[in-house]
């Protein structure tokens, strides 16, 4: 019989061995699980700048400096580090708290985390297979194009330190007429241009000989647009006005139209047509160039469903309260408000202000009290103005309510101000509203009349 004692010596000695051996084993292990912590590879860290990153990072895009190779990502890498850290990269306005769209660009914590560390270690390039970056098509965010209608003659933009305003024409001439699924404005000058609205004017049957004829541009003051479109030859033979079809070429900085399958949204184009650049406007500048942008044509097929598209505020169906005067060193929340009358689908909203804004929040009122969130953006950024297409519509109910909420900063606390110091500024008149030294409020959006089934729409 084995004494007391000793069962106790030799149980003791089996726990201080299990344990010792444990955590030894433990340790390394933990050890090794930090070691590959610390030492991510540009394998890992492709992953996320391909998809996040590379899209507007690339030759003849947004982007200032290219990220398509390993060599482009550590050349850049503590640029790219803070920008991440910072959440200043990838532009994402919308708080995804709130509401959540397609192709979102929002790092997660990990992956910051990740940029992080592979930074602080030298930004390593491993021995691991390194995914090719994708494949683009020069010229297009979305793909090759069809067709491409480029400008006929140049437009001269002065560098003197003010905003332009000018209408382009851009001939159509097809074999035969066609549909069109969505038209891409490509612009030549990144930098400048903030905004362009286009119509496409499909003229009938031996309505119009010459397209081609009558000036192509004009540039910033023109008062009597009749006169003008005289002198543009966009009036048919008779004098009449051609059919239009209005917005149908639009760009903002981030702009992605809504694109469903099924015949949902695009054009019928006659092989005698026009587009009408109506509203092109950049931004100032303090130097001379010159913009030679284009539009890329997508084909498509017969359209069906054809997307339709209104705003409230400024230029839209509802009354700003109060009226949109931003006064000095003040900070300001103006609301509006319209009631729908039919039932809609919302496929996308583009929340829109200029320099003073500072936060934005649209959401509806259903006839029984639900609330419908849209759209929030806690910090405006008027670089980065999206067209947030949800992931499935958004179903509003005749009767609903959509307000909309909209704070201006307009003190030297704004680093975007453009007045020093601040000034009382207002909606403006006319195109002068446009300007970005001018303010507007809007709330534009695009939708279907609802029909069944239209909760499981998804877009391309």
């Amino acid at each position: 019989m084995i004494p007391l004692r000793l069962l106790f010596e030799k149980f003791f000695l089996y726990v201080f061995v299990y344990a010792f051996t444990t955590s030894f084993f433990s340790n390394c292990a933990g050890d090794e699980m930090q070691l590959k912590k610390t030492e991510p590879t540009f394998a890992e860290i492709a992953l996320i700048i391909y998809k996040n990153c590379t899209p507007c990072h690339r030759n003849g895009e947004s982007g200032p400096f290219e990220l398509m190779t390993y060599e482009d990502v550590k050349k850049n890498i503590n640029k790219i580090k803070f920008v991440t850290q910072t959440r200043y990269m990838p532009p994402w306005p919308a708080d995804p708290n709130y509401t959540h769209f397609t192709d979102e660009r929002i790092l997660a914590n990990e992956e910051i985390e990740l940029i992080k560390r592979w930074a602080e270690n030298g930004a390593p390039k491993g021995n691991a297979f390194v995914p090719s970056p994708p494949l683009f098509h020069k010229g297009s965010f979305f793909g090759k194009p069809d067709t491409v209608i480029k400008f006929k003659q140049a437009v001269p933009i002065k560098g003197n330190g003010t905003d332009h305003f000018y209408i382009v024409k851009l001939p159509i001439q097809l074999k035969k007429d066609t549909f069109v699924r969505y038209f891409e404005f490509v612009p030549s000058q990144r930098q400048l241009a903030h905004h362009v609205n286009g119509h496409l004017i499909n003229y009938l049957k031996d309505n119009k000989k010459d397209i081609e004829k009558g000036l192509t541009f004009a540039l910033d003051d023109f008062k009597d647009y009749k006169e003008l479109y005289r002198q543009m030859n966009i009036l048919n033979d008779d004098g009449t006005f051609p059919v239009l079809t209005p917005n149908t070429v639009y760009y903002l900085p981030g702009y992605a139209p809504p694109v469903y399958s099924n015949g949902i949204g695009g054009y019928q184009i006659s092989k005698n047509a026009a587009i009408l650049l109506k509203n092109i406007h950049y931004g100032p500048s303090n130097q001379d160039v010159v913009d030679s942008s284009y539009i890329n044509v997508f084909y498509g097929p017969k359209p069906k469903r054809p997307i339709f598209e209104t705003q409230l505020g400024t230029f839209g169906i509802s009354k700003i309260e109060p009226n949109l005067v931003l006064l000095p060193n003040k900070i300001q929340t103006f609301h509006t408000k319209a009631t729908i009358n039919q039932d809609i689908s919302i496929l996308s909203v583009n929340p829109h202000m200029h320099l003073l804004g500072k936060s934005f929040w649209a959401f509806a009122l259903s006839p029984n009290g639900d609330t419908i969130p849209l759209i929030k953006i806690k910090k405006w950024d008027f670089r980065w103005q999206y067209y947030y297409t949800y992931k499935q519509p958004v179903i509003i109910k005749g009767g609903t309510t959509i307000h909309v909420y909209g704070t201006f900063d307009n003190t030297n606390k704004n680093p975007f101000n453009p007045n020093h110091p601040p000034k009382m500024v207002t909606e403006g008149e006319g195109v002068r509203s446009m300007q970005t030294t001018e303010e507007m409020f809007q709330f534009i959006f695009s939708y279907l009349p609802y029909q069944p089934g239209d909760e499981f729409l998804k877009p391309d």
